[in-house]
């Protein structure tokens, strides 16, 4: 399990940043889901355990989004505002040597639309992208994952993939 929790941790932890925003939140998200995984889970199959972890980070994703909904309505109500620091959620790329200033440069570019643009898809979107893309999970698995149809999957990573190609499109 620990080999598991390992080699998942910081794209989880990536997936919960971008989903929230919020460095400290996507932490407490991810060692929160970790927890529930070994509590409920860890006697189940391994093969099992990506698609139980995800789903159920994806609940807790969806949980903090709703209160952050109440909470902004709470907020708005009380005219109270809150002026928070903007997280830099960019990636760190591994340096290459042999790669060229100009190219650094552009991937730099790239990775930082890339983040921008991930962070304004719809949250089903997000979240669908990162797990097929990132952790190489198949349709089924994020079904299971995300708790929803293979068709709503399929539909979900479809947009996100038009999203992204037509705001990424300049960087060809």
């Amino acid at each position: 399990m620990q080999t598991f929790l390992a080699s998942i941790e910081g794209r989880a932890f990536s997936m919960a940043q971008y989903a929230t925003g919020n460095r400290e939140e996507a932490l407490d998200i991810v060692q929160d889901a970790m927890m529930k995984l070994v509590q409920k889970y860890g006697e189940h199959p391994a093969e099992q355990w990506k698609p139980l972890f995800y789903s159920i980070l994806q609940t807790r994703i969806l949980d903090w989004h709703r209160r952050q909904s109440v909470r902004n309505r709470m907020r708005s109500w009380l005219n109270w505002d809150e002026d928070e620091e903007a997280e830099d959620m960019l990636e760190q790329q591994p340096d290459t040597p042999a790669t060229s200033p100009d190219v650094k440069l552009q991937d730099a570019q790239f990775m930082q639309s890339l983040n921008v643009e991930l962070s304004a898809l719809p949250l089903r979107q997000q979240q669908v992208f990162l797990l097929r893309v990132w952790e190489g999970m198949d349709i089924a698995e994020t079904a299971v994952a995300m708790q929803c149809s293979e068709s709503s999957v399929k539909t979900h990573y479809a947009r996100a993939l038009q999203k992204l190609r037509q705001q990424l499109d300049n960087h060809h």
